[in-house]
């Protein structure tokens, strides 16, 4: 059976779905959302997954976006009564998924909440009142009866440090909050049609997952040891039950090619703290697009040990601004000295402001690595008031800049070792020079281009190649507008000069 409330004028709507014995799927439907974090290239809207489990217990995994409180709760109260809730189950604390734990906890003050550690103190700090809780680890069970055993696995950093997924043995069901979800919004609830939904799929890892490859491995190994997964149920999109050997099969294929990478660049950032999180992101995604690997860490959860570690490991390192005050301060300032002390004068080096007003001066933090004889591999990002999608684009712009600068000697490399008779023929293709420019929201970004061709008559259409690593590349995706321009002969210097650079 499937139920559906509307909020007309929003364009928000609730879907209730029984998924499986004594199982229900809540989903928030955001049918506008146009941009999530920092993706901006495919507007297909959203959905926050939200599932309610009624054994003997009952166990909710997961809430929504506050922006549903109302629809949410409304729909929640209607299946359940609230004080016979047993357990709230965080898979993590990232607002979109846990937005309304305070209005739960409020409804249902007996409820104990389950989480990893670090999980559990994000919510301490946040909620900022008493509430029963369980911390769960590796392999940690919890039975509601009627055979729903719950098996958790911790999954860090997919894509906020303190995530788990959680299994439930009767229903063959895995839960995994962000990872292989998409941001795709439409009223079918599991993923029939993979041609519909693959460029979603591909464009979410590449932004979310990519950057922490190496934890995608992890999380699949632990998944391998669990018994047959007949559902995946993410906690964005649609949910996957025709295609789940399929699309992990490309996490896994797509993380690998990420982990052999021979450079790796360490991204630091404060969860949690200004707009830290999401600005990392950008910076990561345009490090990952270059072919250089990225290893995100959370400072406010990050063992000093492991820390040191990637510090020395790493080619290049990107630092968010840490709070000079706060409960988090100490922590931070730790992290910081640690990374300072673990750097060498080969590595690159890139700071970014996380807009919330405590920070240490980026400046400040710049010439502490400067000092110690490292290259900065972008100006320092000012960050003064609420990012815009021209923030996030400068972002990912700086992370192609330090991910080129890095894989230089590759580059070059690859150029010399062209075979001289392919370097011949290739001489020998008409060429010209154009500048393609592209203009969406405040976003505006340009690059100049070679490869141009027509490609057909009817209807007109033309070809051009754009490297994955240009910064241009995310603004144009199917659907999207540029404008192709094409030199004068003898009068594109300065032009050429000042755009050749994107």
């Amino acid at each position: 059976m499937v139920a559906l409330i509307e909020d007309v004028k929003r364009r928000l709507t609730m879907q209730t779905v029984e998924i499986a014995s004594s199982t229900t799927a809540i989903r928030s439907l955001d049918w506008d959302r146009d941009r999530f974090d920092i993706e901006f290239g495919l507007q297909n809207g959203t959905t926050y997954n939200s599932f309610l489990i009624q054994g003997e217990q009952t166990a909710l995994i997961d809430t929504s976006h506050e922006k549903f409180r109302q629809l949410y709760l409304d729909t929640l109260t209607g299946r359940i009564d609230p004080t016979q809730l047993d357990y709230l189950i965080i898979s993590h604390t990232e607002p979109d998924h846990s937005g309304l734990v305070k209005d739960i906890l409020a409804l249902a003050p007996q409820v104990t909440v389950v989480g990893s550690k670090v999980a559990i103190q994000f919510l301490e700090d946040w909620v900022h009142q008493p509430f029963k809780k369980q911390i769960v680890k590796n392999g940690d069970r919890i039975d509601l009866g009627n055979e729903h055993v719950l098996e958790f696995v911790i999954a860090p950093n997919l894509h906020w440090p303190d995530t788990i997924f959680t299994y439930d043995a009767k229903t063959q069901i895995l839960y995994t909050c962000d990872a292989f979800g998409m941001h795709y919004c439409d009223d079918h609830t599991f993923d029939e049609d993979l041609d519909l939904i693959e460029e979603d799929f591909r464009y979410y890892y590449d932004c979310l997952m990519g950057p922490n490859a190496r934890s995608v491995l992890s999380a699949l190994k632990r998944m391998s040891q669990l018994p047959a997964i007949a559902t995946i149920a993410t906690g964005h999109g649609p949910l996957l039950h025709h295609n789940v050997t399929e699309l992990t099969g490309r996490y896994r294929q797509w993380s690998e090619e990420q982990a052999k990478a021979e450079t790796t660049v360490a991204v630091f950032y404060l969860s949690d703290y200004g707009y830290s999180d999401r600005l990392s992101q950008a910076i990561a995604h345009g490090i990952t697009k270059t072919g250089v690997a990225v290893e995100m860490m959370d400072l406010r959860s990050a063992d000093t040990q492991d820390v040191k570690e990637l510090t020395s490991i790493a080619s290049g390192l990107v630092i968010g601004t840490p709070p000079i005050s706060g409960a988090f301060a100490a922590t931070a300032h730790t992290a910081i000295s640690t990374i300072l002390a673990a750097t060498n004068p080969k590595q690159s080096v890139g700071v970014f402001e996380s807009g919330a007003g405590d920070s240490e001066s980026v400046y400040l933090l710049a010439n502490r690595f400067r000092d110690l004889g490292l290259t900065p591999a972008f100006a320092p990002i000012l960050v003064k008031e609420t990012p815009t999608d021209a923030t996030y684009q400068l972002c990912e712009e700086a992370g192609v800049d330090l991910g080129q600068w890095l894989s230089r000697d590759r580059t070059i490399k690859q150029s010399k070792s062209l075979d001289n008779d392919l370097e011949k023929a290739l001489g020998r293709l008409s060429s010209g020079l154009y500048i393609v420019t592209t203009h969406k929201g405040n976003v505006s970004s340009a690059m100049v281009a070679s490869w141009v061709a027509q490609a057909s008559f009817k209807p007109l259409g033309i070809t051009v190649a754009v490297a994955k690593d240009r910064a241009i590349e995310s603004l144009l995706h199917v659907g999207d507008r540029f404008v192709l321009n094409v030199l004068e002969a003898g009068n594109y210097h300065k032009l050429m000069k000042h755009f050749l650079k994107r």
